[in-house]
C-alpha cells in the first residue's frame, strides 16, 4: 500500500491508499517540529494498530513537507519501515508540471502537491485555495503549468495574533456568524475573522482571474478548523492534497528525469540535475516552521 504524508506547519494528514489509488484509511495529527524518526514510527505503529492495519503493508510512500527538520525525520522513519527511501516532494523533480516562475526552487512541497492534485482531478486551468497556517492560492494555467499564486496569514494565525493583543476577545469561538454585520462583539469578531478570510480569498481569486483574462475553476483545500466556513466560498468543490501525493507517486520511476524549468531571461528548458538537486531545504523555502 501507498502512504501519503502531507506535513503542514500545524497539522499532518496521513492517507493509506490501495494499489488502485482508493483511500483505505486516513489520520490527522498535530505537527510537532521536535518529533524524531523514532517518535514518528511509534505514532504510525499506534495509528495502524488501533485501526487493524499492519505497518509492514506500506511498500511505497510520498511526503510533502514544509517543516525542513521533519523532512529528515519522515525520510528516516519511512526508510526504516520500507527498506528504501520514500519519495520526498521537491520542485526539482519531474512531475510533468512545468513551474513557470523566476525561481522554481522556492516553491513549497505543499503547493506542488496542491497544484498536481487539482490538475490531475479536475484539469486546467485551475486555482487551489489552501486554508492552513497560511492561506495559499496556487494557479495552474491552461497549459497545465504552475504559475505561482499568493501567500497570506491563515485564519487561525490571524485569530491568534488578534487574541494575543486583545485579551478580552480571546474567548470568542471561531465560527461562521449569521451575517457579515455583527450585532455584538462576538459576532463582529467572527465576521472579521471568518467572513474576512473568505472574502480575502475570493477577492484575490477574482483579481487573479481578471489579470489573466481566463475563466479558472476554483477549488478549496481545508483543515478541520477551517472546513466549517467552506460554504462561504464560491468554490466548485474541495480538493485533497493526498490526491496530489498519489499522482506524484504514479510518476515515481521518472523523478530523476530532467525537470523543465522556466528561468528569467532563459526561456529554453534546463536540466534540473545541474542545480542543487540534493538540497532538501529548497523544497521548503516558502514557509517557516511553526512551533507545534
Amino acid at each position: 500500500m501507498f502512504l501519503a504524508v502531507d506535513v503542514g506547519n500545524t497539522q499532518t494528514t496521513l492517507g493509506l491508499l490501495d494499489d488502485a489509488g482508493a483511500l483505505v484509511h486516513g489520520w490527522r495529527m498535530a505537527t510537532d517540529a521536535t518529533d524524531t524518526s523514532d517518535m514518528l514510527h511509534s505514532r504510525l505503529w499506534g495509528y495502524f494498530g488501533k485501526d487493524g492495519f499492519e505497518i509492514a503493508a506500506i511498500d511505497e510512500a510520498g511526503v510533502a513537507c514544509v517543516v525542513p527538520v521533519l523532512s529528515r525525520a519522515w525520510r528516516k522513519c519511512l526508510a526504516s519501515i520500507m527498506g528504501r527511501e520514500p519519495h520526498m516532494v521537491s520542485p526539482l523533480a519531474d512531475y510533468g508540471l512545468e513551474i513557470d516562475m523566476p525561481n522554481p526552487r522556492q516553491v513549497g512541497a505543499d503547493r506542488i502537491a496542491n497544484a498536481i492534485a487539482a490538475r490531475t482531478s479536475y484539469g486546467s486551468p485551475v486555482i487551489v485555495v489552501d486554508f492552513g497556517t497560511a492561506t495559499n492560492i496556487d494557479v495552474v494555467d491552461a497549459r497545465g503549468a504552475y504559475r505561482g499564486g499568493t501567500i497570506a496569514p491563515g485564519l487561525m494565525l490571524s485569530a491568534d495574533a488578534l487574541f494575543s493583543r486583545a485579551a478580552k476577545l480571546s474567548s470568542v469561538p471561531i465560527e461562521v456568524p449569521p451575517a457579515a454585520l455583527g450585532y455584538d462583539t462576538e459576532t463582529a469578531v467572527q465576521s472579521g475573522l471568518v467572513i474576512g478570510a473568505a472574502v480575502q480569498a475570493e477577492g484575490l481569486v477574482a483579481r487573479i482571474k481578471s489579470e489573466g483574462r481566463v475563466q479558472f475553476d476554483v477549488f478549496a483545500k481545508t483543515s478541520n478548523c477551517t472546513r466549517p466556513f467552506l460554504t462561504l466560498l464560491r468554490v466548485v468543490r474541495e480538493v485533497e492534497a493526498l490526491v496530489g501525493l498519489l499522482a506524484l507517486a504514479a510518476g515515481h520511476d521518472h523523478i530523476e528525469q530532467p525537470l523543465h524549468l522556466a528561468l528569467p531571461g532563459k526561456r529554453d528548458l534546463v536540466d534540473a540535475t545541474e542545480l542543487s538537486h540534493g538540497d532538501e531545504r529548497l523544497a521548503h523555502h516558502a514557509e517557516p516552521a511553526a512551533g507545534g
